[in-house]
């Protein structure tokens, strides 16, 4: 598992059991420092990344709670299933409150799917994705010229030929 998916991984772990435990605000750092030590040993360097993902979406919460309601009005927020909830509000706190450049809207909008569907119940995935979709849709589709991830891959991977070659000359 690449580590940017698991350091969201144990964001959304760390924010489903944050809302289980009643939004409980003094046991969020207890929390998300537990779940990194139980499930990401040897990604330190993504420590940062998953503290900004849930500082993020906890400070950011109520006006992702309102966006998820207008975006799927037939299911209260509290009818949303802790894990499909856990993964929308993370979705979302990437989409609309996330740096861009770093995160472009189509990787987060497809972390949060791949999340779904590894951790939810069986519609979850599509759920999630027509959630987001709807959002993504409503603001503009920012970041539409984006590339795809294998677009981003297949660039690294001609730039790393480029450098090679360079050290070679």
């Amino acid at each position: 598992m690449a580590s940017r998916h698991l350091a969201r991984s144990i964001a959304m772990q760390s924010l489903f059991e944050w809302d289980f435990d009643n939004k409980d605000s003094g046991r969020l750092k207890e929390i998300v420092a537990r779940n990194k030590a139980e499930y990401g040993p040897g990604i330190d360097e993504e420590y940062v990344f998953i503290d900004r993902l849930v500082e993020g979406t906890t400070k950011n919460i109520s006006k992702i709670d309102t966006i998820i309601e207008k975006a799927a009005p037939e299911w209260p927020i509290d009818q949303i299933t802790a894990v499909d909830r856990a993964v929308l509000r993370l979705g979302l706190f990437e989409l609309l409150f996330g740096n861009r450049d770093e995160v472009p809207p189509k990787v987060a909008i497809n972390e949060a799917i791949e999340l779904a569907k590894s951790f939810g119940g069986e519609s979850s995935g599509k759920f999630v994705n027509g959630v987001l979709g709807t959002v993504y849709r409503e603001i503009g589709e920012p970041g539409k010229e984006y590339p795809t991830r294998e677009e981003l891959a297949k660039k690294r991977a001609e730039e790393g030929d480029k450098e090679e070659k360079k050290v070679k000359k």
